[in-house]
């Protein structure tokens, strides 16, 4: 589904000579209907990684290729939440999470523009927003603006989900209970989800796969396997516990 060969990024920022090398050789492959998490130390390149596969950063060297093409620019099939919602203040929540649907629909047609409406209200009322589709972002708590980016980003049904820490600066409460939501969409519509996160325990939750990333120039130092991710009571194992000890000793290491 997405094939990573030799990625590497580099850039030069303000009046540096030399430049800044954020991302050496990665190379990964991620499945069809996946869900991979990413954790690592804050600067390593993570979010440049999603900006590359969403199409909108160029790496210095390297190729990707989803669905067997090489990205060289956003696709349609691939959206991109991001830690900042983004939301547009003067437009509501219905018109907010409907944004791509305005304009993509006249390539659609009416029906499929129908089936993505109908997408979006479903989303909507698994994100636990029914009734506040004529709210404004003002009137909005912190996770139900988290919860109406996400919508958003689903709206046009992609097979490929970015997230670039979608839920930080929530509380601990609030991003568990988003978290379970973000799961049973996963689940439900089996989308490919690559999860970039700062977080240990929603890496363990939310990822099949745990890829931990080495101080900047990023490379991958592991990558952990965590197939009950997903199973009933995975959060109160012993398991996840242990997952989530094994992410920390190795980003501490």
């Amino acid at each position: 589904m997405i094939k990573v060969e030799h990625l590497s990024l580099s850039y030069r920022q303000g009046r540096r000579q030399e430049p800044i090398h954020v991302i050496d050789n990665l190379s990964l492959d991620v499945a069809e209907g996946e869900s991979l998490a990413i954790i690592g130390p804050s600067g390593c390149g993570k979010s440049s990684f999603l900006y590359i596969l969403a199409g909108l950063m160029r790496p210095t060297s390297g190729l990707i290729n989803i669905t067997g093409e090489e990205v060289r620019r956003p696709r349609r099939d691939v959206a991109l939440a991001q830690q900042d919602a983004g939301l547009l203040p003067w437009k509501t929540v219905w018109k907010n999470a409907t944004l791509s649907l305005k304009f993509n629909g006249r390539a659609q047609g009416k029906s499929a523009l129908e089936a993505a409406y109908r997408r979006v209200r479903a989303t909507l009322s698994d994100l636990g927003l029914d009734g506040l589709e004529h709210r404004y972002p003002a009137q909005l708590s912190g996770g139900q603006i988290k919860r109406v980016a996400i919508a958003r980003a689903l709206a046009a049904g992609p097979r490929v989900l970015l997230m670039d820490e979608p839920l930080v600066s929530l509380d601990a409460f609030t991003r568990e209970r988003i978290q379970e939501m973000i799961l049973k969409l996963w689940q439900r519509q089996r989308f490919t989800m690559v999860l970039v996160t700062h977080e240990m325990e929603e890496a363990a939750f939310l990822g099949q796969r745990i890829v931990v990333l080495t101080p900047r120039p990023a490379t991958i130092k592991e990558i952990i396997e965590n197939p009950r991710m997903g199973q009933s009571g995975w959060r109160e194992s012993e398991d996840y516990y242990q997952q989530v000890r094994r992410v920390r000793l190795l980003c501490e290491s």
